[in-house]
């Protein structure tokens, strides 16, 4: 199988956006529903290809991300959180190329 990296390519300048404050909320709101989608898609294509560790981490940041039931966190935690996804957004680029064990 080929390697993902589209979702991953789309989210990630998105990620590296949010982490300026002067953003509207607007602009975090659509951040929200493109990871949900994104991440969403890309625990079912780990589910495919049985890589159990990605779909919960996966899945999780999935979660994390869904805009019609909010996990409301601090600014500055979700600064945090946005690093820690971009860098699971990258490394699920290299560790879902393939059918086997990540």
């Amino acid at each position: 199988m080929k390697r993902i990296w589209i979702p991953q390519a789309i989210v990630t300048p998105m990620l590296f956006g949010a982490l300026i404050p002067e953003n509207p909320y607007g602009y975090y709101l659509l951040l929200r529903y493109v990871c949900c989608v994104a991440f969403t898609y890309l625990t079912i294509q780990a589910f495919i290809r049985k890589k159990q560790t990605w779909i919960w981490i996966l899945g999780a940041t999935a979660i994390l991300y869904n805009p019609l039931i909010r996990i409301h966190l601090t600014r500055e935690t979700w600064l945090v959180v946005n690093l820690i996804t971009i860098g699971i957004a990258w490394c699920s680029c290299f560790f879902m190329k393939t059918g086997n064990e990540a």
